[in-house]
């Protein structure tokens, strides 16, 4: 069991380390008007690697059992809505659609901080809002 975490534990923190740096270097991208933006592993690899994350954060779940919606996974609860905002934040920042500038400056600081909110929670594991 020991075996099985270790290595979903690497591969799922190795994931969050390329969603993050993905983000930040297409925004970087879509703000300097580079073409790599249109290079195909730009619009491919991030979503391979967010599949993974997903994936490796519910095998996470199934082997440690700390479940959200329970008042022992009440961090992970917390960190789920975390990821649900830090989504729909990242369609506005990097999206195709039409947005001025300023919408998606605020939308990727926000969801730059959602990644620093999910980060404290994954470490500490003591959820923001107490055990509501």
């Amino acid at each position: 069991m020991a075996d099985w975490y270790s290595a979903v534990k690497n591969l799922h923190l190795l994931t969050v380390i390329l969603t993050a740096t993905l983000f930040l270097l297409r925004f970087f991208w879509l703000q300097t008007g580079s073409g790599m933006l249109q290079k195909r592993w730009v619009r491919i690899v991030p979503h391979l690697n967010d599949t993974l994350l997903l994936l490796s954060g519910a095998m996470l779940v199934a082997i440690t059992h700390f479940y959200p919606f329970t008042p022992q996974g009440a961090w992970l609860t917390e960190k789920l809505f975390g990821v649900i905002i830090y989504i729909a934040l990242g369609f506005i920042a990097l999206g195709r659609k039409p947005r001025a500038q300023k919408t998606r400056w605020i939308a990727f600081i926000v969801a730059a901080a959602m990644l620093v909110m999910i980060y404290h929670l994954a470490t500490t594991k003591m959820p923001l809002l107490g055990n509501v």
